[in-house]
């Protein structure tokens, strides 16, 4: 993503990131797209699999991954893990955000843990997936890189939001999505885990 000064400080210039998102159901590759594309991107690739993801990455250069959290097989939060052990500085620090639905605590911890900047919940709103796409490129927190975590900075709650974006979301929809074991968690719950 580019960003460029304006007069207030800030310009997110989306018509020139490369983005990938990768899932395993085709369905919700293309909301992710249409949703995208209406934010004025125009490179966006798809992948099916992490290793097709991985790849890809190794060979390319992206601006933002969307990867889903419960692919089968090798599921997104390892993927986020494979990214963030490359040697390659850029494809390292990639901004990455996972999304899930049936979000339980551990869940976001896990998304967390394994080096992802957000994780967001399906069924997955545009604004909420933009609001998330602005705060990533406002976002100001140090890179991590230790033998056990490789990432941003998890103490997202001592830095609160980037500067110029409002913080935790009152309005999101709570919607129900299949015969959940336990509640779902909503996004501002989501929020105040991830930090």
């Amino acid at each position: 993503m580019i960003r460029r000064p304006n007069s207030q400080g800030f310009c997110l210039d989306l018509a020139t990131a490369s983005i990938m998102i990768v899932g395993d159901k085709a369905n919700e590759q293309d909301i992710l797209a249409q949703m995208l594309s209406g934010f004025g991107v125009t490179t966006i690739q798809r992948r099916a699999s992490a290793s097709e993801a991985l790849r890809a990455l190794l060979n390319e250069t992206f601006d933002l991954a969307l990867i889903d959290g419960e692919m089968k097989g090798n599921d997104g939060y390892e993927l986020v893990k494979d990214i963030r052990r490359q040697t390659k500085e850029s494809l390292r620090c990639l901004p990455i955000i996972v999304i899930r639905g049936h979000l339980k605590k551990n869940d976001v911890f896990k998304a967390r843990d394994c080096g992802a900047n957000f994780v967001v919940a399906k069924p997955l709103l545009p604004q909420v997936l933009f609001d998330r796409i602005v705060w990533l490129a406002r976002d100001q927190r140090r890179f991590v890189e230790c033998d056990t975590y490789v990432g941003p900075d998890r103490r997202i709650k001592a830095f609160g939001p980037p500067l110029g974006m409002k913080g935790r979301r009152s309005d999101d929809l709570s919607e129900h999505v299949g015969e959940a074991t336990e509640a779902n968690l909503s996004q501002d719950a989501i929020n105040d885990l991830f930090g």
